[in-house]
């Protein structure tokens, strides 16, 4: 692939996270809001002591949010636009659109819902202060693991194709994968910091919208970007025409 296209391709993707970004808004707007406000109102309810705002909840529920999420979607964006011209080719003879879809699918498995099952994400509220450095070295450690173990399951899937066929081979890949994920759930340490009385409503429906959030910002963008990429690696006829076609000079 020459460097106009992972160029092109790479453009495209930023493009294509910005707008799954702006859904993900949407969802983490009208879906999460709702219960930070509520865990706040528990956190406040229970402090023993008031301290200033530096940002107000008004800014950091809309202006805050929107330029956290935009930001993530382009620079996501473009991260997974360079996995898709690595991966394109390399994993079996499908279209770049169903590259994309898989491409998106696979890295929400690893990258989010492996952790997510393991270090679920929490409200204000909930989490103890002191241990935020160690919790969040144990989800990073988490998402690497997640990471590195699907690629592991691929190369072992290609490698057994030639013998046991595609569809036992992605079954023991699979199996393999699921395996060692619950070995690793089983010896890193569990994190259970909820405080006495909070309602597990709120707590259950953040986690819920945090994961819709995500699911929203892969799902999308592995559509948009696979309909680009598409369109510029396999253009149709009167795509291809048109740019094969020499312009003729003014008169």
């Amino acid at each position: 692939m020459n460097s106009t296209t992972v160029r092109n391709l790479l453009v495209r993707g930023m493009l294509a996270g910005l707008a799954a970004g702006v859904l993900a808004l949407a969802v983490a707007y009208f879906l999460g809001e709702p219960d930070i406000d509520k865990a706040i109102g528990f956190e406040e309810a229970h402090a023993h002591g008031h301290e200033a705002e530096l940002v107000s909840r008004g800014l950091q529920s809309t202006a805050g949010l929107a330029t956290g999420v935009l930001v993530y979607g382009v620079a996501f964006g473009g991260i997974a636009a360079l996995a898709y011209c690595f991966a394109l080719g390399r994993m079996g003879r499908l279209s770049p659109r169903a590259t994309a879809l898989l491409l998106s699918g696979s890295a929400l498995l690893a990258v989010y819902v492996v952790p997510f099952l393991k270090y679920p994400a929490n409200p204000p509220a909930v989490g103890d202060p002191d241990t935020i450095g160690k919790r969040t070295t144990l989800y990073f450690l988490m998402m690497l693991l997640g990471a590195l173990l699907a690629i592991a399951a691929i190369v072992l899937g290609k490698r057994l194709t030639p013998g046991l066929g595609t569809w036992w081979a992605t079954v023991v890949a699979v199996a393999a994968f699921a395996l060692a994920v619950g070995t690793a759930y089983a010896f890193l340490p569990a994190v259970d910091e909820v405080p006495a009385g909070f309602p597990a409503a709120v707590l259950w429906r953040f986690r819920l919208s945090a994961l819709a959030v995500q699911t929203t910002l892969w799902a999308g963008f592995g559509l948009l970007f696979g309909e680009l990429a598409e369109r510029l690696l396999n253009p149709g006829p009167e795509t291809a025409a048109a740019t094969a076609r020499p312009v003729a000079a003014p008169h």
